[in-house]
């Protein structure tokens, strides 16, 4: 167990600084690296910066970038001098992004060079500082973003001018942290588009880190490899703050996780681990795996045997975790279900996963278990420090909304006292919104979304994520939506194109032909899924979604848009 001084970020920058300090704590695969003792300095420097430019604790500063080291410095720089962090999704909208700025009231921003554009031509009354992420510069007040561009471009004088003039202050910045303040406002994109500013404090974040550590062995010998964004509470608090506090090295992707370049990223960094969200994972068994386990009839055969099953999931299993390096000892899967049939091929296949859930509001994690303590279809245990209640269980069932209290519990919804009080109980349990249940051993089970069930004719209660479980099982679907149209229940489903156009390739067919095969194609598909399913919950109707579904940063589907 790490022993800090106490529950604040401060804490955790000045032990790993010093206890690690020649140690490398962050790097780009291809790029510059930093160690603990370097990256300790540069978040001083940065602070002064911000002091000088008229940041006190309290005030609101933001960050909009892709993963890179400074991310890590910008986010230290303002939470250890009491100010606080606002972390924004690259992906979000522009207008979103905006809303977020003049919402928070953020008086400073980091950004970087290639999100400039979300800015363009946007007055924000209170932003009074603009700083490059990229290299730390201070960006002149009157500039446009044109010619911010011209200045980093050109390697800039004025820029290297002010950012030298920032730093001569004089004196250390050393306020008083403590472990009630707000350390970070994140803003979620949930799957009912109500975006909410989250307010974490550093008790929330750093007790979080801590129970990760007691769940999951974690040391200073791991080389973590990040694929999800920063402003995420999942890769903020267990792929940055954690591996920072136990003395990992964390490597960072210059471009965006696709397969091209994921594969030589982790054949160089070799990670021991990883983060992930179920679609990476998901990607690669549809992708890569299955193809190869069902393309040859003979194969095909042998694999709807058990027996043999097992043995051919071992064996792509070697494979997968030579791909990924060769050491990997722990891919941790959260963010939203993970699909039946790939978990199978992964407990097969002996592939070191683990499963975590939680929420933002939670920081995130509240249950969780290591890879060697796994159970299918269960996200484990709550985490040291993490209550967990079912409230108001189903007799038959046992199942109910789930309720946590803890230390890692949000300390609200930042200027919305009224979703707040929505979201707690008087005596101080947060409503997750989502079903769940727990099995003798005390494994929790994550049945679906409170907001999603489906009370279905007989009475029964019907999960639509476990319908799409068993629909996005089927080589031809990229991913479902279920909903209820009319009393009966309906599907919109994305399908893999790349195939059909192979299979409609192979003969010549005009717009009407394709169409009615598409059909009879949607009907067979129909019948096949209502064979897996409990007569309650077949479906009545499969509608083509020709786009992908709009998603959220987790890769779970915005709901609202399509129902």
């Amino acid at each position: 167990m790490i022993a800090l001084e106490s529950l604040t970020l401060k804490s955790i920058l000045r032990q790993s600084a010093r206890r690690f300090r020649d140690k490398i704590a962050f790097s780009t695969v291809d790029g510059d690296s930093m160690t603990f003792g370097r990256f300790g300095e540069r978040v001083e420097e940065l602070s002064r910066v911000l002091h000088d430019r008229g940041i006190i604790p309290g005030d609101r500063v933001a960050i909009l970038s892709e993963n890179r080291p400074n991310w890590g410095v910008a986010f230290f720089a303002v939470t250890t001098m009491g100010a606080i962090a606002v972390p924004i999704l690259p992906d979000f909208h522009p207008n979103e992004i905006q809303h977020i700025l003049r919402h928070s009231e953020s008086k400073a921003l980091f950004v970087s060079r290639k999100l400039l554009g979300t800015l363009e031509e946007k007055e924000f009354t209170h932003l009074t500082t603009r700083i490059l992420l990229d290299d730390l510069s201070p960006v002149p007040p009157d500039a446009t973003p044109d010619r911010i561009r011209q200045i980093v471009d050109q390697g800039s004088r004025e820029l290297a001018r002010l950012k030298g003039a920032a730093m001569r202050v004089t004196g250390r910045i050393s306020p008083d942290v403590r472990e009630e303040d707000v350390a970070s406002i994140i803003y979620t994109s949930g799957t009912t588009g109500h975006s909410k500013g989250v307010m974490l404090t550093h008790r929330n974040l750093v007790s979080d880190a801590l129970a990760t550590s007691v769940l999951v062995d974690v040391t200073e010998e791991d080389t973590f490899l990040s694929i999800l964004p920063l402003s995420h509470s999942y890769e903020c608090t267990l792929g940055m703050i954690a591996p920072f506090m136990l003395g990992s090295t964390v490597f960072y992707l210059d471009k965006p996780p696709s397969a091209g370049v994921l594969m030589p990223a982790m054949a160089k960094v070799r990670p021991t681990v990883m983060l992930s969200v179920p679609l990476v994972i998901e990607k690669i068994f549809k992708g890569r795996i299955h193809p190869k386990l069902t393309g040859n009839p003979v194969v095909r055969g042998l694999y709807g045997i058990p027996f043999f099953r097992k043995r051919l999931h071992v064996a792509a299993g070697r494979k997968l975790l030579a791909s990924f390096g060769g050491r990997l000892r722990m891919f941790t899967i959260g963010g939203a279900p993970l699909s039946p049939d790939v978990e199978l091929f992964l407990r097969e296949a002996g592939f070191p996963y683990a499963i975590g859930y939680g929420l933002t509001e939670t920081s995130p994690l509240v249950a969780g278990s290591p890879p060697a303590s796994t159970k299918f279809r269960s996200t484990g245990f709550p985490v040291s420090g993490a209550r967990i209640m079912i409230d108001r269980p189903d007799p038959a069932t046992g199942e109910g909304e789930i309720l946590v209290k803890g230390p890692m519990v949000m300390k609200g919804y930042f200027k919305d006292p009224g979703r707040t009080a929505e979201a707690m109980t008087p005596d101080g349990w947060f409503r997750t919104g989502d079903l769940g249940m727990f099995d003798r051993s005390g494994y929790l089970y994550i049945k679906g979304r409170l907001k999603n069930l489906i009370l279905g004719p007989s009475g029964k209660n019907i999960y639509p994520e476990e319908i799409e479980s068993t629909i996005n099982e089927f080589d031809i679907v990229v991913e479902s939506l279920v909903f209820q149209e009319e009393n009966q229940l309906a599907a919109r489903v994305h399908l893999n194109y790349e195939e059909l156009d192979k299979l409609f390739s192979r003969v010549q067919l005009t717009e009407s032909q394709i169409r009615e095969r598409m059909r009879t194609l949607l009907d067979d598909l129909r019948r096949q899924i209502n064979a897996r399913l409990a007569s309650f919950s077949r479906i009545q109707k499969l509608v083509e979604q020709r786009e992908p579904f709009e998603k959220t940063p987790t890769q779970k589907i915005k709901r609202h848009l399509y129902v």
